[in-house]
């Protein structure tokens, strides 16, 4: 099958960085499905993981953790999904990735793709709505159906693949949503997906947040990094919460969540696959949930940026364009030639 690898960790600009290949097709055993792979999206865990290093692979490796496609066989305990379903999923970081024709995923991880999108619209989906859905009704205990209703929440980094489908899940809670954007296309994007407010996050936010009439928020999601940690202290609201997901060195001060009793959670999409946990099928059931909303048209796909066909030369660019920091919603690479 076609595929593409890596095997050394090289900047994006080496044309060595991504190579085209061809690897034996993988067959499902237990719990997997095998996905004829028809579309991918690129986050920055693609980025981070490809970043340079020293390390060689003995044989080449694949990345990838966004995905749609055909089920093409299953195992002999999947009793989820059929031959012939369309499914979107992000798959999980310790197993062989989605650049790659075919592709084994435990059905405990994949939903069932929406109907009204496209393969290249789903797989835009995947691995944000994991991270914005259990960033907010698992870790910081929002409720999903609209028990909190009104409650305010300010989303740090709002334009990017994460704050993009955030802002809609917390748009159909019934939050008032604060969303922070630096530039007037981001500013733009995330008021058209539903966002009350915009602040500018490389600019003093307290005093944005607090001249719209937000003593505190009620909940804050840092979607992009730690530098505004402070910031976040300073805004939530006496026992309100934080999430990140940022795998941070930079210092965070502690006293001021002590003082206010406030609490803080980490979001990191891949952990149930990850240490196989026993509500790993959690991942299918919330994918499930999302293509329902997006099939009754309240949330809509992330896709900004589509590059066909899937190989390395567009694949090269799909990382160098999430590199920059500049991009808005999700960039996908669809089809194989």
């Amino acid at each position: 099958m076609k595929a593409v690898a890596l095997t050394h960790y090289l900047p994006i600009e080496d044309p060595s960085s991504f190579l085209d290949v061809n690897l034996p097709k993988p067959s499902p055993e237990g719990r997997d499905i095998l996905v004829a792979v028809k579309a991918v999206s690129i986050n920055p865990v693609d980025t981070k993981v490809r970043s340079p290093k020293d390390t060689v692979e003995d044989t080449p490796r694949v990345l990838g953790w966004d995905a749609s496609g055909v089920i093409e066989a299953v195992g002999p305990y999947v009793t989820l999904f059929s031959v012939g379903d369309e499914v979107y999923y992000a798959g999980d970081i310790t197993r062989s990735g989605s650049n790659s024709e075919f592709q084994l995923v435990d059905e405990r991880i994949v939903g069932f793709k929406p109907k009204s999108l496209s393969f290249a619209e789903a797989a835009a989906l995947p691995l944000t709505t994991i991270t914005a859905y259990e960033a907010f009704f698992d870790r910081l205990s929002i409720d999903r159906d609209g028990a909190d209703k009104g409650q305010s929440v300010l989303i740090i980094g709002a334009g990017g693949g994460v704050g993009s489908i955030a802002i809609q899940l917390a748009k159909a809670a019934g939050l008032v949503i604060i969303a922070t954007a630096s530039r007037p296309e981001t500013e733009k994007w995330v008021k058209e997906l539903g966002a009350d407010h915009v602040v500018n996050h490389r600019k003093p936010m307290v005093e944005q947040v607090r001249a719209l009439g937000f003593q505190h928020v009620d909940h804050i999601a840092i979607f992009n990094d730690m530098r505004h940690w402070e910031t976040a202290v300073e805004l939530i609201r006496p026992q309100g919460g934080i999430v990140t997901i940022d795998d941070t060195d930079l210092p965070m001060p502690m006293a001021g969540m002590k003082m206010k009793a406030a609490s803080l959670h980490w979001e990191f999409m891949f952990a149930r696959a990850m240490h196989q946990t026993p509500d790993m099928i959690e991942q299918h059931t919330l994918l499930n949930y999302v293509a329902t909303e997006v099939d009754a048209g309240r949330i809509r796909t992330t896709l900004n940026t589509t590059l066909t066909p899937i190989n390395a030369a567009n694949m090269r660019e799909a990382h160098r364009l999430v590199e920059t920091g500049d991009a808005k919603g999700k960039i996908v690479v669809q089809g194989w030639a």
